[in-house]
């Protein structure tokens, strides 16, 4: 009976992988034994220098294949750019500015060739009547701008592309247009502009679609970092139900980026210019729905801290920080009337552990 206590389910499993492993080693040993035997071939002069020639060969002749890859590229961007002309149809146009997208993208040397008289004629196309003219005229310029010689040349036509993009209400041109912004520099003199197009911006976050909704939280996050635009976007009027944005059910990405933007807001709360100022809000603003007396974003925040994407779990706690942190560290309100955040007392992450204590 002592030797059968033995038997027991740890000591079968392995054994029986100590079995399978000395089977396969002496496979493996066997198959090695009736392999025939290994007779490289001799190595003389007269071999080395054939085979050095053959490499070389095979060296330059895939030197010249690249080189002439790289001339018809080169051709072909610049043939697309010469056929471009606005008395095209509506398909040629749109054919083309792809093609342009497409060369921009694959072929880095041949695009930086380009010229600032080939950008303008690409972006003379944003004021073609054909809207997927101008989806594809705002993907081309997309293409440039990770040429970096040309991302100041693009900013010239920022505010067309603002216009645009409040002004034509579809997804795709959202997306297009928001995508481009979102990789260039906003010069001073487009603030203007920016305060009268943030109702729609901010429209376009409320009822578009996720992608544009993604896209256009990027852009006021980035928005949201310069003081003179904090109180246009804070006093900007949103829908009762904003905080429909806030559901668990929605994207992992479209909520981060949502966290990152409040938390950008809470930053912008924190600095000394805000501060020093009494700011009045309108009554629906989004200040009001978000940091007023009757706002539910610390139970939104108590929700998003349990949500099953780390990153959304840990971007809800910096915001929970953002909020009760002030600028020595302590644990403050940001307001005394902002008395629905005293329940958090302490929110830390570590790992992918995230905590909030009542």
């Amino acid at each position: 009976m002592k030797y059968l206590e033995l038997v027991t389910t740890k000591n079968v499993v392995s054994a029986a992988t100590g079995v399978g492993a000395a089977f396969l080693i002496a496979k493996t040993i066997l198959a090695g034994i009736n392999s025939p035997p290994f007779n490289p071939e001799p190595l003389t002069l007269a071999t080395i220098f054939t085979r050095s020639e053959i490499i070389e060969t095979e060296t330059q002749e895939l030197a010249i294949v690249h080189q002439s890859k790289s001339v018809t590229d080169s051709r072909e961007l610049k043939e697309l750019l010469l056929s471009l002309n606005p008395r095209l149809d509506d398909y040629s146009k749109n054919m083309i500015l792809h093609g342009i997208t497409r060369c921009v993208y694959l072929l880095d040397t041949e695009a930086s060739a380009c010229t600032y008289d080939d950008i303008k004629l690409v972006a003379s196309f944003l004021d073609d009547p054909d809207v997927g003219i101008k989806i594809q005229t705002l993907h081309a310029l997309k293409a440039f701008t990770g040429i970096w010689k040309f991302r100041i040349r693009i900013q010239e036509f920022i505010p067309k592309v603002l216009e645009i993009i409040a002004d034509i209400w579809d997804s795709d041109v959202h997306v297009a247009g928001l995508r481009l912004l979102n990789g260039l520099q906003l010069p001073d003199h487009t603030l203007g502009l920016l305060r009268k197009l943030m109702p729609a911006i901010m429209e376009i976050l409320q009822m578009g679609n996720t992608l544009a909704q993604v896209q256009v939280l990027k852009f006021l996050s980035m928005l949201a970092q310069k003081e003179s635009l904090l109180f246009d976007i804070m006093n900007c009027q949103v829908h009762p139900e904003f905080f429909n944005l806030f559901q668990t059910s929605r994207p992992g990405n479209l909520l981060f980026e949502l966290l990152v933007f409040v938390e950008r807001l809470c930053e912008g709360r924190l600095t000394p210019h805000y501060q020093s100022v009494h700011w009045q809000y309108n009554e629906l603003s989004l200040h009001e729905v978000l940091f007023g007396e009757d706002s539910h974003l610390a139970d939104c925040l108590l929700s998003l801290i349990i949500h099953p994407e780390e990153e959304v779990q840990i971007q809800a706690c910096r915001v929970i920080l953002k909020l009760q942190l002030n600028e020595e560290g302590e644990i403050v309100g940001i307001h005394g009337t902002d008395s629905n955040f005293s329940t958090f007392s302490d929110c830390s992450v570590d790992g992918s552990i995230v905590k909030a204590i009542h």
